[in-house]
């Protein structure tokens, strides 16, 4: 394999494409075709904030450096297998991996894509694990009054998952005008007056987003909160209703099955379940934009400011 490249956070300021350290001794090859950018945790990365405490948990598959910085990171990749046994060559394949050209990895480590999925599109996966373990945390049922807030890609495929299901009533609340319009193309119904809501989902990383979804919630409501703040601290009020209302704030992360479903399902069962979702083309409208590799490093500037909007950006090796 010659030198594999990758994208590396060599400070909380600065981003390049340079050599990949890797010398994992894998015997796959995969040559990258897409990867996606998942906004809200790679910001967060890239800007050095995630606490020492949880340098462990938010450690990735053949992620090298550390999170004070160099480090390569990322974990929703789509390429070819190249290399590898022969039932492997040549298949499309997901896998959890950083930015990366060329990668050498272990074939366990491998999701062979169903043939009806594109390839850009399978960078979903990751993030529909995310949205569907959300789904089976808030255990929402037929008929209810549902709020999400905050449209990024999470909240987004989390809104496609909850839109599937008979008689829910979702109501999509966004501050960003341009993911509005977004939501809006794709046929969710935004917040014209808050209601009282059974279960909100909140998806916007900032404390405003978890302040409106418990304001919002009825009583022993839900809130399912998807947001990770990284270092980043969280002000929200709870001397209103939360208290005699008995409101509930479940975490919900995708790297646990939930508790009630462990008896039965593993990750490979999820992931299963998540690439047959995959196969509807309506999530073609969920990619976000595509950037070139080269392009990646400048995209990481803005993204570090928080100024753009696009619901997510996908890494086109091709």
């Amino acid at each position: 394999m010659h030198n594999a490249q990758a994208l590396w956070h060599i400070s909380s300021h600065k981003t390049i494409i340079q050599d990949a350290l890797d010398s994992t001794d894998g015997e796959c090859e995969v040559k990258a075709l897409y990867s996606l950018i998942s906004t809200g945790t790679e910001r967060l990365v890239a800007n050095g904030q995630v606490p020492v405490s949880m340098n462990k948990q938010m450690s990735v598959p053949y992620m090298e450096g550390a999170f004070s910085f160099p480090i390569k990171y990322g974990y929703s990749l789509v390429g070819k297998v190249t290399e590898g046994p022969a039932a492997l060559q040549g298949q499309l394949v997901h896998l959890l991996h950083p930015h990366q050209d060329i990668c050498k990895v272990k074939a366990a480590d491998l999701k062979v894509i169903p043939a009806d999925i594109p390839a850009p599109r399978a960078t979903l996966a990751s993030n529909m694990e995310t949205a569907l373990n959300a789904v089976w945390d808030s255990e929402v049922s037929i008929g209810d009054r549902v709020l999400l807030v905050g449209f990024g890609i999470i909240g987004s495929l989390t809104a496609r998952l909850l839109q599937s299901i008979p008689g829910v009533d979702l109501s999509i609340h966004e501050t960003n005008p341009d993911r509005c319009n977004i939501a809006e193309k794709m046929g969710f119904h935004l917040v014209d007056g808050f209601h009282e809501y059974d279960i909100a989902f909140h998806c916007s990383g900032s404390s405003q987003g978890l302040q409106t979804c418990i304001d919002h919630v009825g009583m022993e409501g839900k809130i399912i909160e998807l947001s990770w703040y990284g270092e980043q601290a969280v002000h929200i009020h709870l001397g209103n209703s939360f208290h005699h209302q008995r409101k509930q704030i479940i975490s919900s992360q995708v790297s646990q099955i939930p508790g009630k479903k462990k008896v039965r399902w593993d990750y490979q069962r999820r992931k299963t379940t998540v690439m047959e979702l995959l196969k509807n083309p309506v999530f073609d409208q969920h990619i976000g934009s595509r950037i070139t590799f080269q392009e990646v490093p400048a995209l990481f500037d803005q993204i570090r400011a928080g100024k753009l909007s696009a619901l997510s950006w996908v890494i086109d090796y091709t």
